[in-house]
């Protein structure tokens, strides 16, 4: 079976480095720190009082009315944010496009946290009588971005939500493009949002130790590949790819920013929350991406890592990079753009995939930033790309993105060439 191409052909983001794609890049390419104290919630009494938060979002300003805007929880707000964005970029619309040949698959590592907290504190106020928001549970449900986007754009296509923790955003681009490559549809919308920076959602990774406490620096809280790394800093986003079958695309003589290459998805089956310390199921991704690609190590210019800045994590998925690449992996360029956005969970890969994307298209690699200390730990052959970006050519670039529960997904794209 000859397999269909697919390319991408739009690009919607919202993230703490800005609420544009372009916003978005200039913010990595300068090395610009997404992070600050927290302003969505009073975290005066918690262990971390600081996250990467979206600013200057305004959903009233894209939505009907306030009244509409009350119906959504905040990621799906994004969603919807994005989803406009990346429809106007590809240059469609109800119009022009056949809608049940057009789909989405849109996925949120936790959904409406926020909604649910509301809803449950709310109730708990009271002297136990149920009085609960009728939009309540269709706040929350992750998979309701995705229906609202094919509600705003009459999408009758595919349509479902992915989540696999952190990995969700890379695991919905995966299942996009595999429909798209079977003839499923023509064209998908994909990717992920998260908007979990709440008492609940910080309160919940402080219990785990999973965040960053370095709450009299926050800027510099997010340090990848440092020795005095210390945590995660949790971020909010959302990204939306327009992935289309090649013809398709050239059918309507469409922008084209890129090829989709392979993915590949994989699990540690190890541990809830570790990674399995060899990076067994991170190496196990990298190596299935390659492969359905059709790709040589060698073929790769730039990874952009998981990267979280966590004391384990960061070393593990550096070993697993030199188990698969060799003494090739001294020569690609790897960096974490988490240092700049935070981890922005189940959104994570799909801003990820988008810097990538963008690294292929301008031939530049965005820094990891907040670099002070070398860890004796990691090669220091290896170039993370620390605190400023670096211009090279960038004919191929592999994002990896790994969850709790053990889930691994990669996503590899390249320039496109007719």
């Amino acid at each position: 079976m000859q397999l269909n191409r697919v390319v991408v052909t739009g690009i919607g983001a919202i993230t703490p480095l800005g609420n544009d794609l372009q916003q978005y890049w200039d913010g990595l390419v300068n090395g610009v720190s997404g992070a600050d104290f927290i302003t969505n919630f009073n975290a005066e009494k918690f262990k971390t009082r600081f996250a990467c938060e979206v600013k200057g979002f305004d959903p009233v300003a894209f939505l009907d009315s306030k009244k509409e805007a009350r119906k959504i929880d905040r990621f799906t707000q994004f969603a919807l944010y994005v989803s406009d964005q990346a429809m106007k970029d590809a240059g469609l619309n109800r119009d022009n496009v056949n809608p049940d040949r057009t789909g989405v698959v849109f996925g949120s590592g936790i959904g409406g946290l926020i909604t649910f907290q509301q809803e449950v504190m709310e109730f708990a106020k009271g002297d136990g009588t149920p009085r609960f928001n009728p939009f309540f549970i269709p706040k929350m449900i992750l998979d309701i971005a995705a229906g609202q986007i094919s509600m705003r754009h009459n999408l009758r296509g595919p349509n479902f939500a992915v989540v696999s923790a952190c990995a969700t955003s890379t695991n919905a681009i995966i299942e996009a493009f595999n429909l798209l490559r079977l003839g499923k549809a023509d064209i998908i919308l994909t990717g992920g949002g998260e908007a979990v920076i709440s008492e609940a959602g910080v309160g919940g990774f402080n219990a785990m130790k999973a965040m960053s406490e370095r709450n009299d620096d926050p800027k510099t809280a997010s340090r990848p590949y440092d020795k005095d790394r210390d945590g995660f800093v949790m971020g909010e986003a959302a990204g939306i790819l327009v992935l289309e079958t090649l013809n398709h695309a050239l059918a309507r003589g469409a922008k084209i920013y890129c090829e989709i290459a392979g993915g590949g998805a994989t699990a540690d089956a190890y541990h809830v929350t570790a990674p399995h310390p060899e990076g067994l199921g991170a190496r196990n991704v990298m190596l299935a991406a390659l492969d359905d690609a059709g790709m040589n190590r060698e073929d790769i210019d730039y990874i952009n890592t998981h990267g979280t800045s966590t004391p384990l994590g960061d070393g593990v998925e550096v070993k697993a990079i030199t188990d698969v690449f060799g003494e090739h992996a001294f020569k690609m360029n790897i960096s974490s753009t988490k240092s700049m956005t935070g981890h922005c969970l189940g959104a994570a890969g799909v801003i990820e995939a988008i810097a990538c994307i963008q690294s292929v298209v301008h031939d530049i690699i965005p820094p990891t930033i907040n670099h002070f200390t070398d860890d004796p730990e990691l090669d220091p052959r290896l170039n993370f790309t620390f605190n400023k970006a670096q211009q090279r050519t960038v004919n191929a670039a592999l994002s990896n993105t790994f969850g709790f529960g053990g889930h691994n997904a990669c996503v590899i794209v390249k320039k496109f060439v007719a």
